[in-house]
C-alpha cells in the first residue's frame, strides 16, 4: 500500500481542536469510527512547503468523515502513523478559513508526552494513502 510522508514542526495551537475532541458525539464517531478514545488535544503540526503540497493530496483519498452535530463543521479524518508505528489520526476541519499548511493529530495517547516533543521539533507523519 502506498504511503504518503508529510514533514513538519510541532506548534502551540489556541486548545480549539481539544474543546471540539471534547465534545461527547466528536468522542463517540472517533471512537466507533477510528476505533481509539482520544486524549483530548491536538498536536499541531506546521507543515513544510512540500508538505502542505503533500496534503491536497488527501482531498481525494478516502477519509472516515466526521459527521456534525448542529452549528458545527464537518471533519475528515485520516488513518496515520508518528514515529513510526504509533497509530494516530490527521483530523481536517472543513472549514472555509483553516490554513492549508497546518495539520492536526488525535490519538489515544497525549502525543507531546509520549514522544517528548517539544515546539519546533520536526515530525514525519505517514498516511496509508
Amino acid at each position: 500500500m502506498p504511503t504518503l510522508c508529510i514533514k513538519g514542526k510541532i506548534f502551540t495551537g489556541k486548545g480549539e481542536g481539544a474543546q471540539l475532541v471534547k465534545l461527547p458525539w466528536v468522542r463517540k464517531q472517533i471512537i466507533q469510527k477510528l476505533g481509539f478514545t482520544p486524549f483530548p488535544g491536538t498536536l499541531n503540526i506546521r507543515l513544510t512547503e512540500d508538505g502542505t503540497k503533500l496534503k491536497k493530496l488527501l482531498a481525494k483519498a478516502r477519509a472516515t468523515e466526521i459527521l456534525p452535530a448542529a452549528g458545527f463543521y464537518r471533519g475528515k479524518c485520516f488513518k496515520a502513523y508518528l514515529a513510526g508505528s504509533l497509530e494516530c489520526a490527521i483530523v481536517v476541519p472543513e472549514v472555509a478559513r483553516y490554513p492549508e499548511g497546518i495539520i492536526e493529530i488525535i490519538s489515544s495517547a497525549n502525543l507531546r508526552e509520549k514522544l517528548r516533543l517539544k515546539d519546533n521539533d520536526v515530525v514525519e507523519v505517514k498516511i496509508p494513502f
